[in-house]
């Protein structure tokens, strides 16, 4: 505030006070003056520096934000590139999973057709191989019974020589029996002569002897002799009959046995002769057919192996064919199973893929609402210091009945009608679309449909086209936006999701879906 004026004796002593301290501050003001130009020339000096460094951070800007667009371009190039080339892929590997499927149809077929074809040529052989081992053991009894009957020749043959000694021996003995059998017929005529000779002689002498005992007696006693003569008589008659009739029955009994004994010798030798003729004619008979035997059973054997031969070969090339042809079949279903692991294989990434993205989500969701809070908590500091009004009572956590939650804001994050167009990248999407995409196309892989995922509104379908060709290579699949910032955030995003994935890994796919929408 302006002071008063003082009286005036005081004010004049004071006047002359105040000239001496204007004359004693003025170097101090010329000091100031100077110290103030010399301040101002820094100042100068510093806004020219500042203004300098201003015009060459604007420049970098300029340059960074020129080098961003160019970047930001290459990227949407790239992805563009990428995503038609996933495209590509994902056709390819839907072609090849077709001609992974016709084949495998077609590998069944002809395991089939192999396996039926397998047992056919078997039982035909096994058919043929039964006729022919029949054929054999018919024709092994042949040759068998041929073999007894040559061992039979063969015996017959070494007793050939031993008969033949039998039959002259036996000649030889009926030469004998017959010379001893005439020695004996004479002999016996000759005995029988000499008895009959002797028995005349008695006959005679005993009839002398009768006729003088007759005689004697006769003069003795004359008709008892009579009658005893007449009676020895009689009697001495009928006796010489009696003999005569027997050297008659003797001599025809001899005849009868020298002709019967000749014609017996006769007969046996015949029958020998015979016997010896029909064993040689069937000895030769017998040589002959064995003969055509061994030529028939050598040309049948020679005929049987050259058809076992001939069908061994075809046998051999039919069971290299079909070794060739399974040997393909293994190739094939080894390139089958490979492609299959390699499926398998793109399909764990692309799982992990999904995991890392929703962990991604999850952690960004948990960002989001962080930010949120402390934002809420510095506008209601700002307000309390008086610098700003008080923000509206907003709600962090999820209550039924809150009309400003930050729950409703990633609600209202997830609604599809931000979209500019039906042509959509991934880039311009949030957070809570993209999980909503993830979390559809995870199902979608899974084969499942939920209550949930068909209540909610899904994506256009051109997105639904460029996303589906991600899949395969889910690396070349990146989110862009204004979260990714920093290189800093980008790693700590990627150990949460690393971290979040690595608990999940023993999940199957029935639970997957499941545990996602938890």
């Amino acid at each position: 505030m302006p002071k008063k004026k003082a009286k005036t004796g005081k004010a004049k002593g004071k006047g002359k006070a105040k000239k001496e301290g204007k004359q004693e501050s003025r170097p101090d003001k010329e000091c100031d003056i100077e110290r103030a130009k010399a301040n101002a020339a820094l100042w100068e000096a510093r806004l020219d520096m500042t203004e300098c460094s201003r015009v060459e951070y604007r420049e970098a800007t300029r340059q960074l934000a020129r080098a961003n667009e160019e970047l930001t371009n290459q990227q949407y190039r790239s992805e563009r590139d990428t995503v038609d080339i996933i495209g590509f892929l994902k056709k390819k590997d839907l072609d090849k999973e077709a001609k992974i499927a016709a084949l495998e149809e077609e590998l069944k077929d002809q395991k089939s057709q192999a396996l039926q074809e397998k047992e056919l040529v078997v039982a035909e052989y096994m058919l043929k191989i039964n006729e022919l081992e029949e054929k054999f053991k018919k024709r092994s009894s042949e040759f068998s019974m041929i073999q007894g009957e040559l061992r039979t020749i063969k015996e017959f043959h070494k007793k050939k020589a031993q008969m033949e000694q039998d039959l002259s021996t036996m000649k030889e003995n009926m030469y004998v029996a017959d010379r001893e059998h005439k020695e004996n017929l004479a002999r016996m005529e000759h005995k029988f002569f000499t008895e009959k000779v002797r028995l005349e002689k008695e006959a005679e002498q005993r009839i002398a002897r009768l006729a003088e005992r007759a005689h004697k007696e006769a003069i003795v006693q004359l008709d008892g002799a009579s009658r005893s003569v007449f009676k020895e008589n009689v009697r001495l008659n009928e006796a010489l009959g009696y003999h005569l009739k027997e050297v008659e029955e003797l001599k025809r009994i001899n005849k009868t046995l020298v002709e019967e004994n000749a014609s017996l010798t006769l007969n046996e030798l015949e029958a020998r002769r015979r016997e010896i003729s029909e064993l040689r004619e069937k000895v030769s008979t017998l040589e002959q057919a064995l003969a055509i035997m061994e030529a028939e059973f050598e040309r049948e054997r020679a005929g049987a192996r050259e058809r076992a031969m001939v069908s061994t070969q075809a046998s051999g090339m039919e069971l290299e064919k079909l070794q060739r042809v399974l040997a393909m079949r293994e190739r094939e279903m080894s390139r089958v199973k490979r492609l299959a692991r390699d499926i398998i294989e793109q399909r764990t990434q692309l799982e992990l893929f999904f995991h890392e993205a929703l962990a991604q989500y999850a952690f960004w969701h948990n960002v989001y609402r962080q930010k949120a809070m402390e934002a809420y908590r510095r506008r209601m500091n700002d307000a309390r210091l008086g610098r700003n009004e008080y923000p509206r009572i907003r709600t962090f956590n999820k209550v039924p009945h809150s009309t400003n939650s930050v729950y409703t804001d990633l609600e209202e994050a997830e609604k599809w009608s931000n979209l500019p167009s039906l042509k959509v990248d991934i880039s311009e999407l949030t957070w809570e679309q993209k999980e909503r995409v993830l979390r559809l196309l995870f199902a979608k892989m899974n084969g499942l449909k939920t209550s949930h995922l068909a209540a909610a509104p899904e994506p256009p379908a051109c997105f639904h086209v460029r996303t589906a060709t991600c899949l395969a290579h889910p690396k070349h699949l990146r989110f862009s936006g204004d979260s990714w910032k920093t290189s800093l955030q980008r790693k700590n995003v990627e150990q949460e999701a690393e971290l979040r994935v690595g608990s999940r890994r023993g999940w199957t796919d029935g639970r997957t879906d499941g545990r996602m929408d938890q």
